[in-house]
């Protein structure tokens, strides 16, 4: 596995209430594209793709303003204010629950003036190890789905996070067999994914990546002449969104529907 950072993803996000998903494409099956023909490599996401993830940092969010209520001025949109402190600490502490729970920590002393308990703090570090050490829970299907695609494609595992509860997620999930390579990524941008693409030795018009975030797994791909493949998931954290595209590119109800989609290809 690649060194990495942060988190992947997961069914909630941080701030107050979800966010709908942004899917910017074809999301009507009769609008779909043509297939694109020779795909060898399929490269997949893993949270919010192939296990819930997102969710539960909404639910840890929820959490978080519950415990600073008795120190937050009336008004104060804490989850709002964590969610803006963990996007500023990004490139400090990467993607992931370690980074989520340090920002959780450093929002409460700052929305309190420095007056938050000790008390507090050891809740939020709970909360954290709590999240940490949470079940992978699989999307419907995902097995079955993969087990398809790998018949016809090679399969690559390309998931951004801390890369040892990245790895911890992926030993848990059951699907390692599945994937001729893992790699786990601080950050999903064209360089990465053009080295990605390198290590499988595969040009980037035979290659398709799949996953629920358009701004982490479509648009890099294709900006590198590469295919992508949105799913989306039911909720988007804000940092992954992104405006309006140009263009469309294929959005699919499941992962189950990817492999037949492939297979139309003429």
């Amino acid at each position: 596995m690649q060194p990495g950072g942060r988190r992947a993803g997961d069914p909630g996000r941080r701030g107050p209430g979800p966010l709908p998903v942004q899917g910017v494409g074809l999301t009507a099956p009769e609008a779909l594209p043509p297939a694109p023909a020779g795909i060898e490599v399929v490269g997949v996401d893993a949270d919010d793709t192939l296990w819930h993830n997102e969710t539960y940092f909404a639910e840890a969010a929820a959490t978080f303003a519950e415990i600073l209520a008795p120190w937050a001025p009336d008004g104060e949109d804490v989850r709002a204010r964590n969610d803006a402190t963990e996007r500023r600490n990004l490139e400090l502490f990467g993607y992931g629950i370690k980074g989520f729970t340090l920002s959780m920590i450093e929002t409460a002393v700052e929305v309190s003036d420095g007056q938050v308990s000790g008390e507090a703090v050891g809740r939020l570090l709970e909360l954290g190890r709590e999240m940490l050490a949470h079940p992978v829970d699989l999307l419907d299907g995902v097995a079955d789905a993969l087990a398809r695609l790998a018949e016809r494609h090679r399969l690559v595992l390309v998931t951004k996070g801390d890369l040892i509860h990245q790895e911890q997620k992926i030993a848990r999930s059951g699907l390692v067999e599945l994937f001729e390579r893992i790699e786990v990524v601080s950050e999903k941008d064209e360089a990465t994914y053009a080295a990605v693409i390198d290590r499988m030795s595969v040009a980037p018009e035979r290659f398709c990546m799949v996953g629920n975030s358009v701004r982490s797994d479509v648009l890099p791909v294709l900006a590198l002449g590469g295919h992508a493949v949105q799913v989306p998931y039911e909720i988007t954290w804000s940092h992954e969104q992104v405006p309006e595209a140009d263009g469309g590119f294929p959005v699919l109800g499941s992962l189950g529907e990817l492999a037949d989609w492939l297979a139309s290809a003429r």
